[in-house]
């Protein structure tokens, strides 16, 4: 295959897979058919399964594309570099960071989407949590063993204490955000106060001296 017949492949795909999250975000998997997708997405029904066989596998697609998306933005599964700054310092930019990727209303729609096809898809409530929360845990754990090792974090199991620290975060305002619909997303304010409320109660408990000071 030459080179533009891939980058022509390629774009096709991605206009398929943008038209088909905005028609299922909007209609459900249910209310969603091929037909409506290809007219989205400007190309022919014969085209979509040419590049889906089905739209189960479309489906299957277009969440895991967006989970993955939102775990790109957050730079999640990235071992970044970390330094000597305040753990304080670190947890609220990531607090802060995490909030806001993650309570929108195209990333809420999908969480209700998916919560109401997990039985006749479970594969995508694992995908939904192996790129979202897991990862999120997974990178605090990393982050709060170094603040062991150098001594601003007092806790015998990082990814215990990196789960409490996630859900103290994300519980409220994804409840609020699942129930309430658009209405209880949070607005900057909210979540700055959500942040740095959830930092402070976090270190109350985990922080040590150092961390105090600093």
């Amino acid at each position: 295959m030459s080179n533009g017949a891939a980058t022509r492949l390629r774009r096709s795909r991605g206009r398929i897979l943008a038209a088909a999250a905005e028609v299922f975000l909007r209609h459900g998997f249910l209310g969603t058919n091929m037909d409506a997708i290809a007219e989205k997405a400007d190309v022919s029904k014969q085209t979509v399964y040419a590049h889906f066989i089905s739209k189960e596998a479309l489906f299957i697609q277009v969440v895991e594309a967006m989970t993955g998306e939102a775990a790109h933005e957050l730079r999640e599964g990235i071992d970044e570099p970390l330094d000597d700054r305040p753990v304080k310092e670190f947890l609220l930019g990531l607090a802060v960071d995490q909030l806001t990727v993650v309570m929108t209303p195209r990333l809420m729609r999908l969480r209700r989407m998916v919560i109401g096809e997990v039985d006749r898809f479970p594969e995508l409530g694992q995908s939904l949590y192996e790129n979202g929360p897991k990862r999120s845990i997974d990178r605090l754990a990393r982050a709060f063993a170094h603040y062991r090792l150098i001594g601003q974090l007092a806790t015998p199991d990082p990814v215990k204490a990196a789960t409490q620290f996630n859900w103290m975060l994300m519980g409220a305002p994804t409840n609020a955000a699942m129930l309430l619909g658009d209405a209880g997303i949070p607005d900057r304010a909210e979540i700055l106060c959500h942040a740095a409320e959830t930092v402070s109660i976090f270190l109350c408990a985990y922080g040590s001296e150092t961390a105090a000071e600093t």
